[in-house]
């Protein structure tokens, strides 16, 4: 069964998050904490969105969590998945192709044109389920991430740049 996230699955939803940074060997990156997963996905303006795979007997087994992108191409909205994870001992029960399924659903409910993701190039069963399911590596696509001192300096750096450096001149 696929749900949408209610704010008491905050602590859930925070744990699987650790489960995927050790399972993606990072479990240092992991830094949120579950105050900043309820603001996010519950405060005033929700930032992020997040489903529910729940077994039969009700324990919850993997989640989703993801955010609206944009196309400027395309001129609508599409999903960005964020995290999708399934605990070890719920993998193959379908909980995964479930999750992208409801995001799948919303987008075509909605009028999104996209649904996208980034995986990790060595997690070749991941890969193998992706593609299974008719999607396909954007490999004409790196992406790049600003974060830590790199961000803080270009943030902290001069403001921008005058006129006269992007080839206008005042006179």
């Amino acid at each position: 069964m696929i749900r949408s996230a209610a704010v008491e699955d905050v602590p859930v939803i925070h744990a699987m998050i650790r489960e995927l940074a050790e399972y993606e060997k990072v479990p240092h990156e992991a830094r949120a904490t579950q105050e900043q997963l309820r603001e996010a996905l519950f405060g005033e303006r929700p930032a992020a969105f997040a489903h529910i795979a729940q077994a039969q007997d009700g324990e919850a087994v993997g989640f989703s969590l993801w955010f609206l992108n944009f196309s400027t191409w395309r001129g609508v909205h599409g999903i960005y998945l964020e995290d999708l994870y399934v605990r070890p001992g719920a993998r193959g029960g379908g909980y995964g192709k479930a999750l992208l399924a409801e995001l799948a659903r919303i987008c075509v409910e909605r009028g999104y044109e996209r649904l996208e993701w980034a995986v990790l190039k060595w997690n070749a069963p991941t890969i193998a389920f992706y593609e299974a399911l008719g999607a396909r590596p954007q490999d004409e696509w790196s992406v790049y991430r600003l974060t830590d001192d790199a961000l803080r300096r270009l943030g902290s750096g001069p403001g921008p740049a005058p006129d006269s450096a992007r080839g206008s001149v005042r006179g």
